[in-house]
């Protein structure tokens, strides 16, 4: 079932203003917002503001949808364009929230022409000029450097410059060249350490779906980007350099609460 979303931002979508117990509530379970200062806080939480008043939240699988939830993806989606504004989410409107993970049909053409039909499971779904899937259970887990917010909100950014590839619309300034030289050499870097890693019981520091494709290799990197900048800087300064070009942020600056480093 589809439900309405009602709440504050919708009675009042022009002049509301997230309230302060549900948006600082929010921030302080999440440790990549908490890092930011009073006036990162500040204008992140009128972006959100911006986003709900011009987004529309769906639901599905029988969950109840709530400020709490669409406050809390607004905010985790609207940290990657803090710098660059909400006309980077342009182009579509859709938000659909699921309980857990759902099922997406898919189907595949072989090399004989071939059409097979499978169903997969997912926690997001990013579609080119249409809604953005969320599973609410794993939008929960953000915190400990895995973000399926972040992650599918990269691949709309990606999908702004055309078809899904790693590459997101760069602004003048960057040099194309630079970012697919950074990108694919950290990216076959982490593809070979996922195929030393198979069938050994060691694992790789960040999530081996980003061995997938350049695409996801943005995707994960971006949520190591905003949820363990250390990390990733340390694995592909490169890379990171390039990330914080794009976002125009230095997640890795930012000082973390104590409890988030403990």
């Amino acid at each position: 079932m589809i439900g309405k979303l009602i709440g504050w931002f919708r009675r009042q979508p022009a002049t509301a203003e997230i309230p302060d117990p549900l948006w600082q509530g929010i921030v302080s379970t999440l440790p990549f917002l908490a890092a930011l200062d009073v006036d990162e806080q500040r204008r992140l939480r009128a972006l959100a503001q911006e986003f709900l008043a011009e987004k529309e939240f769906t639901v599905a699988g029988g969950l109840q949808l709530s400020d709490e939830i669409c406050v809390s993806i607004a905010a985790q989606g609207c940290l990657p364009i803090l710098e660059l504004g909400l006309d980077y989410y342009r182009g579509w409107i859709g938000m659909v929230v699921y309980p857990d993970e759902f099922v997406i049909p898919r189907s595949v053409e072989d090399e004989f022409g071939v059409v097979h039909e499978y169903q997969e499971l997912a926690s997001g779904e990013a579609w080119e000029g249409g809604p953005l899937l969320i599973s609410w259970r794993d939008a929960q887990m953000a915190g400990a450097g895995y973000n399926v917010v972040i992650h599918e909100f990269a691949h709309k950014l990606d999908m702004l410059s055309g078809e899904a590839n790693g590459v997101p619309a760069l602004p003048a300034e960057m040099s194309r060249a630079d970012w697919q030289q950074a990108l694919l050499a950290s990216y076959e870097d982490f593809c070979t350490q996922v195929d030393e890693a198979e069938g050994s019981a060691r694992d790789t520091l960040f999530d081996p779906y980003a061995a997938e494709n350049p695409s996801e290799f943005f995707a994960v990197m971006s949520e190591a980007f905003f949820e363990t900048p250390d990390a990733l800087r340390a694995q592909y300064p490169a890379f990171y350099e390039q990330l914080a070009a794009f976002y125009r942020q230095d997640p890795a600056a930012r000082v973390r609460p104590a409890s988030a480093l403990q």
